[in-house]
């Protein structure tokens, strides 16, 4: 464990590290008489796992900085060290993301406890070092079908495979991923968890989320404009941090607009699923989009096409999309408008709507892939689904 102590204080400053060493000596502590204002730099540069600061460092309205702190490395516990400190500095101080606030002069057993369930929190999160698989959906023009993808995919993902998937609604301004698989309005939303990001762990997670499946989770997209812009980039890194060591896969529907906080998701996806129909203003958006993404620096083996309501005979072929994208269709789901509607309109998966349907067994086939191409050990996950994708 590494921790950060920080005080003008030199008698302070080897009374804490005495106090932490006593205990177990292997853990490493840097010392700074006054690091505060250096302290983004410091932390980008040690990576602590804690920050213990004397209080007289942050008294005069600095809590600013430590709130930066905890908002941009969440996974740091910072506890302030204080003489005599107001209810209305221990308010402001927890508010700020502080784990918390010891007195002084200082109670070595006080320190020690709170290293101690610390400690406890590190050691927990050892087995969580997996990280599952995150698939992002983005439809490349309103009514693509991309939300039912996501959906349905994530709902046959963990019905089929019984792995643990979560389905993230990162669609802001009009998602509403979660009334495609269940028809009860949820109770927490993505703004809820962002609200509480410095609080932000495993049993937070899943008390936010809808439970679908024992094994099935979904995080609903803010319910209007004003909770959305609660929502930041900075929040996305650390959602997608927690989930893809809690769940095998986490799909993303990040809706049609790429604007900051979409970018973040998509940054953090293995693969990115560009869901298009066989029109012209489908396949003139969808260029913009791979255009976009070769911008962002993704990989061409990152971005895959989805082509939806695929009928074979229309005015536009399969061989015409593929010339005009320069890349070949990951994959067709083809057009069944009856039981599609029967399942959007019900709020029921596909799956249990028309278990036999053609779309249902498009999207157990990508599923069955997913599945199989994360067990592979022996090649890179991308190039095994590549791989697997030249068998449909």
């Amino acid at each position: 464990m590494k921790i950060i102590v920080i005080s003008p204080n030199k008698v302070l400053r080897e009374e804490i590290v005495h106090s932490l060493k006593s205990v177990d000596a292997t853990r490493y502590s840097l010392v700074f008489d006054d690091g505060l204002n250096d302290l983004g730099h410091i932390t980008e540069g040690q990576h602590p796992d804690m920050i213990i600061i004397d209080g007289l460092c942050v008294e005069s309205g600095r809590l600013s900085i430590l709130e930066h702190i905890c908002l941009r490395y969440p996974d740091v516990s910072i506890i302030i060290l204080s003489e005599n400190a107001s209810s209305e500095f221990l308010m402001a101080a927890m508010r700020s993301g502080v784990k918390d606030v010891l007195s002084l002069p200082l109670q070595a057993g006080d320190l020690q406890a709170s290293v101690d369930r610390l400690d406890i929190k590190l050691k927990q999160a050892i087995p969580n070092h997996k990280k599952g698989k995150v698939i992002a959906f983005v439809g490349s023009k309103g009514g693509s079908g991309a939300t039912f993808l996501a959906c349905n995919l994530a709902y046959i993902l963990a019905e089929t495979s019984k792995a643990k998937v979560a389905l993230l609604d990162l669609n802001l301004q009009f998602g509403d991923a979660v009334l495609f698989v269940n028809d009860h309005v949820p109770s927490n939303t993505l703004a809820d968890v962002a609200k509480n990001i410095r609080r932000l762990d495993a049993s937070l997670l899943t008390s936010s989320m809808v439970n679908i499946l024992p094994n099935f989770s979904v995080l609903a997209a803010p319910e209007d404009a004003e909770s959305a812009q609660d929502v930041k980039p900075e929040h996305i890194d650390a959602l997608l941090k927690l989930t893809t060591s809690q769940y095998d896969f986490v799909v993303m529907d990040i809706g049609r607009t790429l604007n900051a906080t979409g970018v973040k998701a998509l940054d953090h996806a293995d693969i990115i699923f560009i869901v298009l129909q066989e029109t012209l203003p489908f396949i003139r958006d969808s260029k913009r989009l791979l255009h976009a993404f070769h911008s962002l620096g993704y990989a061409k083996e990152k971005v895959k096409i989805v082509l939806n309501r695929h009928e074979k005979g229309g005015d536009i072929r399969l061989t015409d999309v593929e010339i005009a994208l320069g890349m070949k269709v990951f994959k067709t789901i083809p057009n069944s408008y009856q039981a599609v509607s029967a399942s959007v309109n019900q709020g029921v998966p596909i799956m249990e709507i028309a278990k036999n349907d053609a779309v249902t067994k498009a999207l157990q086939e990508v599923a069955q892939d997913l599945v199989e191409v994360s067990k592979t050990k022996k090649s890179g996950w991308l190039d095994s689904l590549l791989h697997h994708a030249s068998l449909f």
